[in-house]
């Protein structure tokens, strides 16, 4: 994770985009950087603001990747991945 200084002279965590992500590691949403159609098919996939999500697996050639997400698991293609900021 990279560090951006805030002005107290402090290291302060900054987010990290799905798509960059390791297998087998748990995430939270922190943000969806889209609007229109993607981000309301995001949202009824239940990707929304502070929900749990899993890496299971990325396909050969890393796309698209399979996610877990509210007990069931989605595939998202990368260039949509990127559009999904995450925190440990």
């Amino acid at each position: 994770m990279k560090l951006k200084q805030d002005g107290s002279g402090k290291g302060k965590q900054l987010n990290q985009r799905l798509d960059g992500m390791g297998q087998g590691q748990k995430y939270k949403i922190a943000k969806l950087h889209t609007k229109g159609k993607l981000m309301h098919k995001l949202l009824d996939m239940g990707f929304v603001e502070g929900t749990e999500i899993e890496i299971v697996r990325e396909a050969p050639f890393y796309d698209p990747m399979e996610l877990k997400i509210h007990n069931y698991n989605v595939s998202l293609r990368k260039s949509e991945a990127n559009l999904i900021e995450v925190e440990k």
